[in-house]
């Protein structure tokens, strides 16, 4: 890896060698994956990737669990074409790559994304569901998109709250107790900002022992210490959307 003295975070865990059991499709001027459940349903849920794009295998692995539980699934490339991050790259670039890539700035992508699921795949119900930058986004659809009914937000950088935080939909906060990339006193504070703010149900846990990414970057086989606490983040994650889908 590229400066070795100060990895990226986010390349903790592990590429899983998964094909996926979805198809790829074009959403007005953006590419997809999609994956639908075996019975028909109008419930669907909205991945947003990690800074590894929308090809990553592990965010189309959860994207198959989604589908596997009952809902249409449909990850979309909020990068809209540009590189996805590559843990080759020098993490010294990071910030200035980020830069063209605002977590914040991706309503355009999922207007296409929701009307597509409503008159592509009859969705009633949409939620959202994102990790790491994914989760960033995630945060600030909660703040403001009316079309969505809930979110979960996986390890996502905290960057929507410091001005808001009266959430528009019931939304869970999933962070991890090691995370190098959020410390902890940024949870407690947004903890403190949904308590004083917030008029909906919501949700902050933290997993102990937990690094970065655990919940779709570690293989439950490889680190038997971490597996309850990776089927226990996948576990409540599913029971969330199941409450409010």
């Amino acid at each position: 890896m590229a400066n070795e003295s100060r990895p990226c975070p986010c390349d903790i865990g592990d590429r899983f060698d998964y094909g996926g059991r979805g198809q790829e499709v074009q959403v007005e001027h953006i590419k997809a994956y999609v994956c639908k459940p075996p019975a028909s349903t109008d419930r669907a849920v909205i991945v947003i990737h990690d800074i590894f794009g929308w090809q990553l295998p592990n965010t189309r692995y959860m994207a198959d669990m989604l589908a596997a539980n009952g809902y249409i699934a449909i990850c979309p490339d909020f990068f809209v074409g540009q590189e996805a991050w590559k843990p080759s790259n020098d993490w010294a670039t990071f910030d200035d790559w980020l830069k063209t890539r605002n977590a914040g700035k991706i309503d355009k992508e999922v207007d296409v994304t929701l009307k597509y699921l409503s008159e592509q795949c009859g969705a009633k119900k949409i939620g959202v569901i994102g990790f790491c930058w994914g989760g960033a986004a995630v945060q600030h659809l909660m703040l403001k998109n009316p079309h969505l009914k809930t979110g979960v937000s996986l390890y996502g950088v905290i960057r929507f709250f410091e001005s808001r935080s009266s959430l528009l939909h019931p939304t869970f906060f999933i962070f991890a107790e090691k995370d190098d990339h959020i410390p902890l006193e940024q949870v407690t504070l947004l903890e403190q900002k949904l308590k004083q703010n917030c008029k909906v149900d919501y949700k902050v846990k933290i997993y102990p022992g937990q690094t970065h990414g655990f919940v779709h970057r570690k293989r439950e086989d490889i680190s038997p210490q971490d597996k309850p606490y990776i089927e226990e983040g996948r576990k409540d994650m599913i029971n969330w959307l199941n409450q409010y889908l």
